[in-house]
C-alpha cells in the first residue's frame, strides 16, 4: 500500500488535534522482516524507505505508481545510512559493504539495486531517503571516519553533541540531497537546540538507538505555536520547511537527518528566537 503524505502549511496545522498531527506527519513501522516499506511527502517529493533483508535479498522497487519511471532512480538519487548488522548493497553489479552507521549514496541512473545481510541473527537495517534530481553523481560510500564531524552545543544546555556529515556540500556530491546524523554525547538529551527554520528545505529526522520502554518529545510547527509529537524507536518525522525541528529524549538516542530542496548549505538555517516561543 503506497503512503503518500500531502504537503501541509502552517496555518492548516494550528488546527490539528495529536491523531491528525500524528497522520500527517509520523512515520512509523519503517522496518518490517525481509519487506520494503515506504512513505512519499508531497514536501519536495522526499521518499522515506526502510529496507530490511534477513532470509532473501531484496530489490530497490520502481514504485512506478509514484514515479511513473522504468526504475526508481531514473529521475532520482537516494542516500543509505545502515542503523543494524552489516550489510551489502549491491549497485549495477558493484558491491558495497554498510556497517552499522555507514552511509553509501547512489546516483540517478543506476538501475539495479540489491540489499541483502551479511549474518541473519543480527540483520542488516537499511535507512533511506531518496529524492528527485536533474544531474548524476556518482555512487559512493561513506565510513565514519570520513565522515566531516561538527561538535556543538554544551553541558549547561544538556545539548552537547557530534554531528556527522555523509552527503553535503564538501562530502559525498549530492544533487540535492543533503544527510547525516547526530550522536548526543552522555547526559545530553537535546538535538538541535536552540532551533531553526529553513524555508529552502524540508528535513526528516529518524530516531533510533532508543530503548524500547523511552520516548523522544519531537517540537515541530511555527516558533509562536509550536507542537510535540512523541516518538518511539525507529520513527521518521517529517518537517515541512516552515517549521522548527528539535527533540528531547528520555534517554540516550541517535537521530539521521536527512534534507532536500533549494540549496545544499547545511548553515542556511533561520535561528528562532526563544523569547518568542510559545
Amino acid at each position: 500500500m503506497t503512503d503518500i503524505r500531502y504537503a501541509n502549511g502552517k496555518e492548516y496545522v494550528k488546527s490539528l488535534d495529536t491523531e491528525q498531527l500524528r497522520e500527517h506527519f509520523l512515520i512509523q513501522q519503517l522496518f518490517e522482516t525481509d519487506a520494503v516499506r515506504y512513505t512519499l511527502t508531497m514536501h519536495d517529493r522526499m521518499l522515506v524507505m526502510g529496507i530490511s533483508p534477513k532470509s532473501k535479498d531484496l530489490k530497490l522497487p520502481a514504485l512506478e505508481e509514484i514515479t511513473k519511471a522504468d526504475y526508481l532512480l531514473e529521475r532520482r538519487e537516494l542516500g543509505i545510512i545502515n542503523i543494524g548488522g552489516a550489510g551489502k548493497v549491491v549497485v549495477d553489479g558493484s558491491e558495497y559493504l554498510l556497517e552499522n552507521r555507514e552511509c553509501l549514496y547512489i546516483g540517478k541512473g543506476s538501475k539495479e539495486i540489491i540489499f541483502s545481510t551479511n549474518d541473519s541473527a543480527i540483520p542488516a537495517e537499511f535507512y533511506i531517503n531518496c529524492l528527485p534530481a536533474h544531474a548524476t553523481y556518482p555512487t559512493k560510500k561513506a565510513t565514519l571516519v570520513d565522515a566531516n564531524q561538527v561538535s556543538l552545543g554544551s553541558k549547561e544546555n544538556c545539548n552537547e553533541r557530534v554531528i556527522y556529515q555523509y552527503i553535503h556540500e564538501e562530502g559525498i556530491e549530492s544533487c540535492q540531497l543533503v544527510m547525516g546524523f547526530t550522536l548526543l554525547k552522555p547526559g545530553s538529551i537535546w538535538n538541535t537546540f536552540p532551533p531553526h527554520t529553513h524555508d529552502r528545505r524540508m528535513e526528516v529526522y529518524f530516531y533510533f538507538d532508543l530503548p524500547a520502554d523511552q520516548l523522544v518529545m519531537h517540537f515541530m510547527g511555527d516558533p509562536e505555536e509550536t507542537r510535540h509529537i512523541v516518538m518511539r524507536n525507529k520513527e521518521a518525522v517529517i518537517s515541512p520547511e516552515w517549521s522548527i525541528h528539535s527533540g528531547v529524549g528520555t534517554s540516550a538516542y541517535t537521530f539521521i537527518w536527512g534534507m532536500g530542496g533549494e540549496n545544499k548549505a547545511f548553515t542556511d538555517m533561520d535561528a528562532a528566537d526563544l523569547s518568542t516561543f510559545k
